[in-house]
């Protein structure tokens, strides 16, 4: 009796045993596995856990243009080195270029994207904002990451920020900087530069570079001569340079947009 009363609690003991060692397994974090090289960005690894109600969903179709004016924006994009975008806002200047920069990214054919723009307030001070540097200019480049977010997802676009494959920037950053081959670089709200500021970015541009230079050369915020307006009247007829003009009936964003721009127009003019 003794004998089989031991070997029950002997079993018992080991059942108890192995039912802790399963428990601590199902409960250990899973280490996931990292790439070898810290420099290559696995796009396409599937981030679901980082997405939010709040973060755009991403968009699994191939990008297409919305209107005959962005496709031609978009093929000039594509032929040239440096592309001005140029017209009214909601023409979708912004979005065909970020959407066209992520798409090299994702597919191999760039290996860094950097969006830059002058830290320029529409007619309001911001005052002093907490953080460091990245946390300051986030503010200004928000609609850049949306779009971003929404062609590759959040996982992706975080994973490339950290890793240096994006780069945000404000526009003074760039002095005595190349942008080098294999780059994808967009300066956008361009008509708040000065026009030394918009010498010092042309002079950083490097072999195989791609620059697209967006903004509305109607609607700056900063006083005295515009740098976009006076950059294009200095290298639009240089080879690989496309100045593409988009105009109020270009506008896509929403009806009410067109309405309200031909209501203010009509006021500047009276």
């Amino acid at each position: 009796m003794a004998k089989k009363s031991h070997a029950r609690r002997s079993a018992y003991n080991q059942k108890q045993t192995a039912s802790k060692r399963d428990r601590e397994s199902r409960n250990r974090p899973t280490k996931r596995r990292q790439p070898q090289d810290g420099n290559i960005v696995e796009l396409n690894v599937p981030f679901h856990h980082l997405e939010t109600h709040y973060s755009p969903q991403r968009v699994r179709e191939p990008f297409k243009a919305r209107t005959e004016s962005q496709q031609q924006y978009i093929n000039a994009i594509k032929r040239n080195c440096l592309t001005f975008g140029i017209g009214p806002a909601g023409t979708g200047k912004s979005y065909c270029a970020g959407a066209l920069a992520a798409e090299a990214l994702e597919s191999g054919r760039i290996e860094r994207i950097i969006l830059t723009r002058p830290a320029v307030e529409a007619g309001e001070s911001l005052g002093f904002l907490p953080g460091d540097l990245d946390e300051k200019f986030s503010v200004y480049i928000d609609g850049f990451r949306d779009i971003l977010v929404e062609r590759l997802g959040s996982g992706a676009v975080d994973y490339a920020l950290r890793h240096g494959r994006i780069v945000a920037a404000p526009l003074a950053f760039m002095r005595g900087k190349t942008l080098g081959r294999n780059t994808f670089v967009i300066l956008d709200e361009a008509q708040n530069t000065s026009p030394a500021q918009m010498k010092m970015f042309l002079t950083r541009i490097g072999e195989g570079c791609k620059v697209v230079i967006n903004g509305d050369v109607e609607q700056s915020d900063i006083r005295g001569p515009n740098g976009l307006a006076d950059g294009i009247s200095r290298v639009a007829d240089l080879p690989q340079v496309h100045v593409h003009r988009f105009e109020r009936q270009d506008i896509v964003r929403s009806g009410l947009v067109r309405a309200l721009i031909d209501r203010y127009e009509l006021s500047d003019v009276n």
